[in-house]
């Protein structure tokens, strides 16, 4: 039980940076609606 939690928290961490970086490469079509983003997000721009 323990190896599949650990699998699935890899998973679930790749596909949150994976998310992360194309947030912050991208901008919302209405600007009124764009969040800003952490700084630390920032990094991952290419």
């Amino acid at each position: 039980m323990k190896k599949t939690m650990m699998k699935l928290g890899n998973f679930v961490a790749g596909v949150a940076l994976i998310v992360a970086t194309l947030n912050v490469n991208s901008t919302c079509c209405h600007y009124v609606y764009q969040e800003s983003m952490p700084d630390s997000a920032y990094k991952l721009r290419k």
